[in-house]
């Protein structure tokens, strides 16, 4: 097969910065409208996928603007118009974020558990650690501190109760993450089957190539150096508890996954970890890269209660999947309620919650053949990766 946009190559060579080989079309079963632990009884999940070598990753990010979203070297993406549960890039302004009362209380909670111990939840942290919640309502929530209060390479306290460290790094198998992803998936989505495999392909592989970010000048010691894959460690007493795995990309900070030890569960990781990742995203942008604006969480699926937590971070915004224009979540909330697939560009592309099985797959957005790959990346963007066919 020729084309303009392809080009046989092998692996070794170093001239092609983003190499894939394209799978072709496939369907799979849904997890999302299945209960925890199992799968739809029939595939209901539609997609093209390419499997990637390697990519840059201002590739990658151009890629997520369209839609797509790996997982380990797969990147696939969902055809909304014929799966059961389509899914949404979501983004949010990190910039422009303000966490709500619930939000702050969640990050102070775990700083005082931090610093005071048990009996110092429900109290203030210490005349020199200020307590958000306590402040003038005037005076603004400076998210960046807080999020940092209860690390040990930022506060002074002398005897905290407990020592807490987070930490960058590539993202490379170790036995003890492994572990963790195991108990995360047992314990937090009862999933039996899960292997050293699946952690290994899908959470410590990634096609991204490292890139020197631009800092106009030195940033602080605890930011990334590089664009690129990483696994963002929380340790509590030396012991790890969780495991973010993140891209950072140029213009955001992609959170691919999130596992923690079901014992902390009481002080919402997840949401400490969301809070984080915009933390990370709004540091980078203040030491000089003006392009690093966004938290991307991921998909958001209407259909999906565990997804819908992402709506509680605003301004979020979603894709629209034919259009590749962002709208805010607000106001495409209502759309996804009387429809099965929304256009939120074109509302009269979209397809109503009660249409005929037949209309629903008459018109796939993703054309099949190789075709697919071109109209799924776009012509511009498919030029820039070499297909190894």
């Amino acid at each position: 097969m020729t084309s303009k946009y392809t080009t046989l190559v092998t692996n070794e060579d170093e001239q092609i910065k983003s190499i894939g080989i394209p799978l072709g079309r496939g369907s799979s079963t849904c997890g999302y409208c299945s209960p925890p632990g199992e799968r739809s009884g029939r595939d209901s999940s539609y997609h093209i996928a390419l499997s990637a070598i390697r990519l840059t990753c201002e590739v990658y990010q151009r890629m997520i603007d369209r839609g797509w979203r790996r997982s380990g070297t797969l990147c696939y993406k969902p055809d909304l118009r014929i799966s059961c549960c389509p899914q949404y890039t979501i983004r949010l302004n990190a910039s422009e974020y303000k966490p709500s009362k619930r939000h702050r209380k969640i990050i102070s909670r775990w700083s005082r558990y931090v610093l005071k111990g048990k009996e110092g939840e429900m109290m203030g942290i210490g005349t020199n650690q200020k307590n958000p919640e306590s402040e003038s309502k005037e005076q603004a929530f400076d998210l960046v501190k807080a999020i940092h209060t209860a690390e040990e390479s930022f506060h002074k306290e002398e005897r905290p109760a407990h020592r807490f460290e987070t930490s960058l790094e590539s993202a490379p198998f170790t036995e003890e993450k492994y572990q963790l992803y195991a108990r995360y998936q047992r314990n937090v989505h009862n999933d039996f089957q899960s292997t050293l495999f699946d952690f290994e392909q899908f959470l410590a592989t990634s096609p991204l190539r490292f890139e020197g970010i631009p800092y106009p000048s030195i940033p602080p010691g605890h930011l990334p150096r590089k664009y690129g894959s990483y696994h963002q460690l929380y340790r509590l007493d030396g012991n790890l508890i969780a495991v973010a795995v993140l891209d950072i990309l140029p213009c955001c900070v992609s959170s691919v996954y999130f596992l923690y030890d079901k014992v902390w569960e009481e002080f919402s990781p997840g949401k400490l970890s969301a809070m984080r990742e915009i933390s990370l995203a709004r540091e980078i942008h203040e030491a000089g890269i003006s392009d690093m604006q966004y938290l991307y969480m991921g998909f958001y699926i209407k259909s999906c209660q565990k997804m819908r937590y992402k709506g509680e971070y605003t301004p979020s915004y979603l894709l629209d999947p034919e259009a590749y224009d962002w709208h805010p979540l607000g106001l495409c909330r209502p759309l996804l309620q009387q429809n099965r697939y929304v256009c939120f560009s074109n509302p009269s592309h979209s397809i109503q919650a009660d249409a005929p099985e037949e209309l629903i797959g008459k018109d796939s957005s993703i054309q099949g053949g190789y075709e697919a790959f071109v109209e799924g990346l776009g012509a511009e963007l498919a030029q820039k990766l070499v297909f190894n066919l």
